[in-house]
């Protein structure tokens, strides 16, 4: 009896070399074996011969699938070889979902600009395309493991799968794009975060400046040369992480759009157009002696402007990233700005514009303020252990005293309020200081030094309008301690990077994954739930039994 054998109808391309004399010879014996093949299948149209239609020779052996002849005990086998994914930007099941977890080499073409999955591997027919990206992002169960990696990922998201003050923390429980182990590209592991050094060193020039022309601290005899190396050094940081941060977005745009929609990084958006309000605000007599241009005004706070639009608006209409869901202390520093923009509005001339920018600064800062303070149930908790990240909250009552002085030219009672409320708050942090240990040194620790700069500042302020002892030593006091922590941050950075080598670690917060791709085992609670009820509509019955039983003794009595 003639035994019969079906072959799955997909069709298989033969790769293997074949001499031009031999091709006139095989076409012969690949028809007939084709007609086998199709005339070897059940059904109606069994007898009926099909064309064979095989697909061109231009597949590509890393990601195509062919067919390897070989003679094994009289017949022949078919082998697929395997994919490593490369070609498709890293969506290889494993080297996404495990985050490289296997010691595979990561492709980090996903996070680069307009890094597309059409335009690659052009030469594949579409519809193997198509489907060898729907298989690979679909797990064992066959539900889709994540629709796109370029999508904008969510706020809540970042809140599910990170951790920390700053969010830049995976959790255990969650995988990641890139492999963890494996040292990614420097621009990848460059973040935004590094605008904090240029914040800090600029916020420098702004005290040494006032240290250096204020009546109140006159007796100390500070050069303005302290004023002019701050202010250069500042300058050349700027210079420098924003070159830096250029390249990682023409090269890596998509890096960029995670950091954007990251509910602490966005804030940090804001900061080049503080620092250069910071450097046109101190900028060092020997280099200029005329007042600033209105120009400069608008080219620094133009931007600022249209981005606070943005943001404000998102708080505004609610959503995914209303202000009680993405609120944090960092979210002080899309204020702070008008503060700064107020201050620089005020010395080019244009006091009006000063005004209109304060207001709105403080109208906001007293939003959140109390959304921070609260802690509402909707949004997200923040950490109980304290971190330098609350120093923000110094910042922005520090620089609307400073800008209310220098709009009205008095340190009356609206900013001498301001200065209270930020020393109330400074002091509250200092308090404290023993549980600002054990934390682990960031770039980002640099943006937490301007605040307490600011509020030194508005001392310095404060002892003009109120010149006593006390008033003095404690513009003295703030400005040695922050210009201390300056110190010690500059000493650790230059540690880090140039010593230890680690000042740039692997960026995990851009590498999340849009959905959570391993679900929680939750218990099956049904039977437990059974139990119980059961158990407890026992007791109340034997209680109930009980307590009827003295009742019917006490009728019978």
């Amino acid at each position: 009896m003639e035994q019969k054998q079906s072959t799955p109808r997909s069709n298989f391309a033969d790769i293997n070399e074949v001499v031009p004399e031999e091709e006139a010879e095989q076409e012969p014996q690949q028809q007939e074996n084709n007609n086998k093949r199709f005339t070897g299948n059940r059904g109606p149209n069994r007898g009926r011969q099909r064309p064979y239609r095989g697909f061109s020779r231009q597949v590509s052996l890393e990601t195509g699938f062919s067919v390897l002849n070989r003679e094994s005990k009289g017949r022949s086998e078919k082998k697929s070889l395997p994919r490593s994914g490369r070609s498709f930007a890293g969506f290889e099941t494993r080297g996404i979902i495990n985050g490289g977890g296997d010691g595979r080499k990561g492709d980090f073409s996903i996070f680069r600009t307009k890094s597309t999955l059409s335009k690659q591997n052009s030469l594949l027919p579409s519809v193997i395309r198509e489907r060898d990206i729907e298989n690979s992002l679909r797990g064992e169960d066959g539900e889709a493991k994540d629709e796109s990696i370029n999508e904008n990922v969510s706020a809540g998201r970042y809140f599910a799968a990170l951790r920390g003050p700053e969010l830049d923390e995976v959790k255990d429980n969650e995988d990641i794009l890139l492999p963890k182990e494996e040292k990614w590209p420097f621009l990848l592991r460059f973040p935004i975060g590094c605008y904090g050094i240029c914040l800090g060193l600029s916020s420098q020039a702004v005290l040494w400046l006032a240290l250096a022309k204020s009546p109140a601290t006159h007796f100390l005899h500070i050069p303005p040369v302290i004023n002019l190396v701050l202010w250069l050094l500042a300058l050349v940081a700027l210079v420098s992480v924003s070159f830096t941060y250029m390249l990682k977005c023409i090269f890596y745009f998509e890096a960029i759009k995670r950091e954007y929609f990251h509910p602490v990084r966005v804030n940090f958006f804001f900061a080049p157009w503080v620092v250069c309000m910071f450097l046109a605000i101190s900028v060092p007599p020997v280099l200029t002696r005329e007042p600033l241009h209105p120009a400069i005004w608008c080219v620094f706070m133009g931007p600022y402007f249209f981005l606070e639009l943005k943001i404000y608006g998102q708080w505004l209409s609610g959503g995914r990233r209303r202000l009680c869901k993405v609120a944090n202390p960092s979210s002080h520093l899309s204020i702070v700005g008008n503060f700064v923009g107020a201050i620089l509005a005020s010395k080019v001339g244009w006091n009006e514009a000063a005004k209109f920018l304060w207001a709105v600064g403080f109208a906001h800062y007293l939003v959140v303020f109390v959304t921070l303070y609260q802690r509402l149930p909707t949004s997200e908790a923040l950490p109980k252990e304290l971190h330098p990240v609350y120093s923000m909250f110094i910042a922005a009552p520090s620089a609307a005293s400073i800008a209310w002085n220098t709009i009205y030219g008095q340190f009356d009672g609206c900013s001498r309020t301001c200065f209270f409320i930020a020393l109330f708050l400074y002091i509250s942090l200092v308090v404290r200081i023993n549980f600002f240990t054990g934390f682990k040194f960031s770039v980002a620790w640099w943006s937490y030094t301007f605040p307490m700069t600011t509020a030194s500042v508005a001392t310095i302020k404060y002892a003009e309008a109120v010149p006593c002892f006390t008033s003095r030593a404690l513009a003295l006091t703030l400005s040695f301690i922050s210009s201390a922590m300056v110190c010690v941050l500059f000493v650790s950075t230059l540690l880090h990077g140039f010593v230890w080598q680690s000042l740039f670690p692997n960026d995990l917060a851009i590498a999340i994954t849009n959905k959570r791709l391993t679900k929680e085992k939750k218990p099956f609670k049904r039977a437990y739930d059974l139990k119980r009820w059961g158990k407890q509509a026992l007791s109340k019955k034997i209680s109930a039994e009980k307590d009827i039983e003295p009742e019917d003794e006490s009728h019978h009595g």
